[in-house]
């Protein structure tokens, strides 16, 4: 979708109808199953994002110095393609923040969700941003650190040309024992990850616990130019603390070495607090065609935006970090 004037265009967005709400990670299945238990149809529905991707970044595409006017035609363009097509809705997930009071302010509903992200405070190595923790929270990661390796093989951090087409034949297997037990069905294909090894190699790191020649667990981030986006897991055995380490603290030495901002890990998971990940917000953007259902969206958002907004204060005093004035034992 693009906006013009004479003829220039100012600015565009991504957008897709879709059947479903798999790979969106924003969740709106209760959405759809209230508006179709009520007699209505949710599907086809309208989406701007990033497909299969909980990362925020912009998704409308500006001209400098037309932001506002731009941000306007994009807008009211996508409302009036649902409205035209009595399509139920239209939803712009992981838009930034800026996006998300510009949006609002045109008339969309906002929606907080909440992620764990974990920030690079100018550490030199993981000892440092050991050292940045409790006595408690820096013992219990040591200790799972060191569980985690008693698998009996090695760990293995690949990026670029040590990617090999055996590793994503591992991965693929993994992407699926998780899929399965997760979602249902998973909705990347093997020949997604083909393209990958193909065009976005050099952009890839993938943690991969091998023993005997067996790759028995993996995790995959994509690397971006100040942050690490950590993406799937999967393993086709369990060992303790295996998945700490693959996902997590892996993430993190990869981040430190190589000067990354953040690791932002994906949707959900309070246990990431311990492991030095915090409660942040992000942001989507919604339109409901359906006045009554609109109403109803519209209450549930404002209640779920305050319970969001007190959740992660209150996670964010429980982190792991040590409290000014707090001796390091």
């Amino acid at each position: 979708m693009s906006a013009r004037i004479e003829g220039r265009i100012i600015a565009v967005a991504p957008m897709y109808s879709k059947g479903h709400s798999q790979g969106e990670y924003i969740f709106d299945f209760s959405w759809a199953n209230a508006y179709e238990n009520a007699g209505g149809r949710y599907y086809p529905k309208l989406q701007i994002a990033v497909p299969f991707t909980p990362a925020t970044g912009r998704r409308f595409l500006i001209r400098p110095g037309f932001h506002d006017t731009g941000m306007a035609a994009l807008v009211q363009g996508a409302v009036q393609v649902a409205a035209e097509n009595e399509l139920s809705s239209l939803h712009i997930t992981f838009c930034t923040s800026e996006e998300a009071a510009a949006g609002e302010a045109l008339g969309l509903m906002h929606r907080s969700s909440q992620q764990f992200h974990w920030v690079n405070r100018g550490y030199d190595s993981f000892e440092a941003f050991l050292n940045d923790l409790s006595s408690r929270k820096r013992k219990n990661i040591r200790k799972e650190r060191t569980v985690a390796t008693g698998f009996g093989g090695q760990i293995l951090s690949l990026t670029g040309d040590r990617i090999e087409p055996e590793h994503w034949d591992a991965f693929w297997q993994f992407y699926q024992d998780t899929g399965a037990r997760k979602w249902g069905r998973p909705y990347l294909t093997r020949a997604f990850f083909d393209e990958v090894q193909a065009t976005m190699r050099d952009d890839i790191l993938l943690v991969l616990a091998e023993r005997g020649g067996t790759y028995l667990a993996g995790a995959l981030n994509f690397i971006g130019r100040s942050v690490l986006y950590g993406r799937y897991w999967g393993c086709i055995e369990d060992h303790r603390n295996l998945h700490f380490e693959l996902c997590y603290y892996r993430a993190i030495e990869f981040a430190i070495e190589h000067g990354l901002s953040r690791v932002e890990a994906g949707a959900q998971g309070e246990h990431k607090l311990a492991r030095g990940y915090l409660p942040v917000v992000t942001h989507s953007l919604h339109w409901i065609r359906d006045p009554g259902f609109r109403r109803a969206v519209a209450q549930f958002l404002d209640e779920e935006r305050a319970a969001v907004k007190e959740e992660n204060e209150f996670l964010t005093g429980y982190g792991p970090f040590r409290k000014t004035g707090e001796e390091d034992i």
